[in-house]
Parts: structure tokens; C-alpha cells; sequence
């Protein structure tokens, strides 16, 4: 093709992938855990370093998800003020104060039986409890300095009670962005890692992925709820429910690309890091189809890998 051609295409083009479109996953342990994990961590201690490189790059927003070294069946110390969240948040705020805090609020990480809800003393979902833990735990991460809370159960009026409970707290400047999750085994390389492994076998409100009907309904309720923004998960299994909410809903959607999708789509190179141009791809789709922004464990990599030469 001519140097002509080449100029005419990129004349033509969209809009490329930016490493502002990215939030990076942190997923945080503690600082004396060092026991192996198929998914990349990150200790407290770290995180500094972290978000400064991320800044610098130009990705300016982070998820974090953090749980409990002890938990038991109430999830309590996923409120605790003293949370591996709580300084989790304090530690990217310290470092780099403009960059965007987004938060996972669920009681999986926390709970005993890694399950995202709590149970009553018959061993049935306790919706009431489980939904007043989410709130405390979303005012906990509000007054560390997260800037948006995300509700990971899908449990019906989570929104709702959350949003009450914030505004309730002096926060009503902290987004919600709730997860609409569907059922698949991409999750698993995060589970592990997290320790958030169900009892069960499987979580009771994530979506069949036969039914995208389900999931738009569920997002509109979000929406009515209060939700500022959904973000959406498989990312790359969510591409038509992203369509469809774009015209249905009016928030910002954001996908989720999660743990399964990175590792299928990235081949470790000879000096040990990863090469992202299969992620950069995928996530072109996602900016292409509407997506606000994207959550991803490969936000520096790409935000590296896109830094012109």
C-alpha cells in the first residue's frame, strides 16, 4: 500500500484507543502475603508506586478490590476502617490525588463462605442483612476517599439502599456504578486470587448468558435505583448488552474486561511481561461500541504499548 493510501486510511479512521479510556485493576494483598496467585497483585505498599507510573501514562482512574486476611459470616471487617480497602483507597489518594477511585462493594472477599450474600440461621439468602452490610461498607470506602462505589451482588434495592445510605452520610458527591455480571468461568483466575470462591459454586443473581433481555431489565432497575453508570461484565461477553443499554438507559457504560479475558488474551514475551496487542484489539470494539470507559488488569501495559515512539 502507498504512503498515500496509509494517509487517506488514517485520515478516515475513528478514534483510537487512548490510555485515558482505561481504569487499572488493583487487586491488593497485604503487605506479608506472598503466596503465588494466577492474577497480578499489588500490596499497599506498591500502590504508590503504581498509580504515579499509571498517572504518568495517562490512565487516570483505578478499581480496586481488597478483602479480609480473617473473615467470618457476617463479613464485618469488610466495613472496618481499617480495611486492607480503607488504606488501599487512602494509599492512591496519598499518591496521586486526581486519580479516580472506584471500589468493588461486596461481602465475597469478606464472608466465610465466599459467597456474595449473607446467610440467615436456616442457611437461606438474608437479602435485608446483606444489603445494610453493602451500605456500611460503601460508607466506609466513601470516607477513605473512593469517588465511585460499585455493588457487585445484583441483589434487587442494593442501589437503592446504598445511594440512601451515602447521601444519608454527607456523601452524595460519590458515584454508584453497579456490576451487571453474567455467569461465566472467566471469573475464576480472580476468585482465586481473591480467595472469593463460593460455597455454593455459583453466584445467585449473575445472569444466564442465554438471556440479554434479563440483563437489560436488570440494568434499567440499577438505573432507577440510582445508579450513576453500570459497568458490565465479561467485557468482551457484554459487547451486544453495551449496544442495547446505550439506547436504553441513560448512563455511561463501562465494561469490565475481567481475569479470564486477560489471560487468554495476552502471551508472555521472552523477558516475562505480557504482550497486550490482543487486549488493545478487544478493547478498540468495546471504545468502538460505545464503552465510556474500560476496567482492565492490562491498563499500564496498553497504556505503555500506546506511548508514541
Amino acid at each position: 500500500m502507498s504512503t498515500h493510501r496509509l494517509a487517506v486510511r488514517s485520515f478516515l479512521g475513528g478514534p483510537n484507543l487512548a490510555p485515558a479510556d482505561l481504569a487499572m485493576v488493583l487487586l491488593v494483598r497485604e503487605d506479608d502475603d506472598d503466596k503465588p496467585r494466577p492474577m497480578p497483585t499489588v500490596t499497599v505498599r506498591e500502590i504508590g508506586g503504581m498509580v504515579k507510573a499509571l498517572e504518568s501514562f495517562g490512565v487516570g482512574s483505578v478499581k480496586i478490590f481488597a478483602g479480609s486476611r480473617v473473615r467470618d459470616s457476617r463479613a464485618s471487617q469488610g466495613a472496618s476502617p481499617t480495611s486492607l480497602m480503607a488504606r488501599a483507597i487512602k494509599a492512591v489518594k496519598r499518591a496521586a490525588p486526581k486519580v479516580l477511585v472506584m471500589t468493588e462493594t461486596c461481602v465475597c472477599s469478606h464472608n466465610d463462605s465466599g459467597e456474595c450474600w449473607l446467610a440467615d440461621k436456616g442457611g437461606r439468602i438474608d437479602v435485608e442483612e446483606t444489603i445494610e452490610a453493602l451500605g456500611f461498607q460503601a460508607i466506609m470506602q466513601a470516607e477513605a476517599g473512593a469517588d465511585i462505589v460499585g455493588p457487585a451482588s445484583m441483589i434487587p434495592d442494593s442501589v437503592r439502599w446504598i445511594r440512601q445510605e451515602l447521601d444519608g452520610a454527607g456523601h452524595q458527591g460519590v458515584g454508584i456504578m453497579p456490576h451487571l455480571i453474567f455467569e461465566s468461568s472467566l471469573y475464576e483466575g480472580y476468585r482465586t486470587s481473591m480467595g472469593a470462591v463460593p460455597r455454593s459454586g455459583s453466584r445467585a443473581f449473575q445472569i444466564n448468558p442465554a438471556h440479554p433481555d434479563q440483563a437489560v431489565h436488570v440494568a434499567q432497575q440499577m438505573v432507577e435505583e440510582g445508579a450513576d453508570m453500570i459497568l458490565t461484565e465479561p467485557a468482551l461477553h457484554t459487547v451486544d448488552t453495551l449496544v442495547q443499554l446505550k439506547d436504553k438507559v441513560a448512563v455511561p457504560i463501562v465494561p469490565f474486561s475481567v481475569s479470564g479475558e486477560y489471560l487468554r488474551l495476552t502471551d508472555r514475551r521472552d523477558d516475562g511481561e505480557r504482550d497486550v496487542k490482543g487486549l488493545i484489539e478487544s478493547y478498540t470494539v468495546l471504545k468502538r461500541a460505545g464503552a465510556a470507559r474500560i476496567v482492565t488488569y492490562g491498563a499500564l501495559d496498553i497504556a505503555r504499548a500506546l506511548k508514541p515512539s
